[in-house]
């Protein structure tokens, strides 16, 4: 799981919010928070912060809160059909 952003006051709220997710949910994740402008554009992401999971862009634009980053990551878990966390468990 990444957090995309330039290091603003939105982008560590972002990073905050997923690793309270992670705790709240019991999840053995790792959690990188990505600053590095050409990591961020190749990645396809034109809007700050942003949360990629599975290699995917799952928000962008948007400070999600805890509750909205755990659905994310149900979302992206049923998407990629592993039926358990975003680290496959």
């Amino acid at each position: 799981m990444k957090v995309l952003g330039s290091g603003c006051k939105r982008c560590h709220e972002l990073h905050e919010n997923v690793l309270t997710a992670v705790k709240n949910a019991s999840l053995d994740c790792n959690v990188e928070y990505v600053n590095d402008l050409q990591k961020i554009m190749e990645a396809g992401v034109m809007s700050m912060p942003a949360l990629m999971v599975n290699g995917k862009v799952a928000s962008c634009g948007k400070v999600l809160s805890p509750a909205e980053v755990e659905q994310a990551l149900y979302n992206a878990d049923n998407a990629a059909g592993t039926g358990g966390c975003c680290c496959g468990k």
